[in-house]
């Protein structure tokens, strides 16, 4: 999956991309997978160690892991015989500008700065 750079992440997500990424978030599973590869950070998770830490089947893992990926909020990458799965920083970062572009009445405020993850 391509990934966002910082730059654009913070102006190029649209109200159809917003929809399915909140839709793929309004799952607990899904926030629960998301949530957890946004700690695992860059080095991401195989489905494996995913299934493990959270108690959940590898076939329901799986379908959470798919919805993840076509809203854009998870990418996946094979390395030999096994799938690292990531969360798309850029992605995620996009959608909380989204969500507070228009914040403060239109005003500059500390909440969009703090809402992006500049760190991951």
């Amino acid at each position: 999956m391509e990934t966002i750079s910082q730059t654009d992440a913070l102006t190029s997500l649209d109200e159809t991309a917003a929809v399915k990424a909140l839709a793929a978030l309004a799952q607990a599973q899904r926030l629960r997978v998301f949530r957890a590869l946004v700690v695992a950070g860059p080095t991401g998770l195989t489905p494996g160690v995913m299934a493990e830490q959270l108690g959940v089947a590898p076939s329901a893992l799986s379908f959470h892991l798919k919805e993840l990926a076509h809203s854009g909020l998870v990418s996946s990458e094979a390395r030999g015989r096994n799938l690292i799965y990531r969360a798309d920083i850029g992605h995620m970062n996009a959608l909380l500008a989204y969500l507070t572009e228009h914040c403060c009445e239109g005003q500059a405020c500390s909440t969009s700065a703090q809402a992006v993850c500049l760190d991951c």
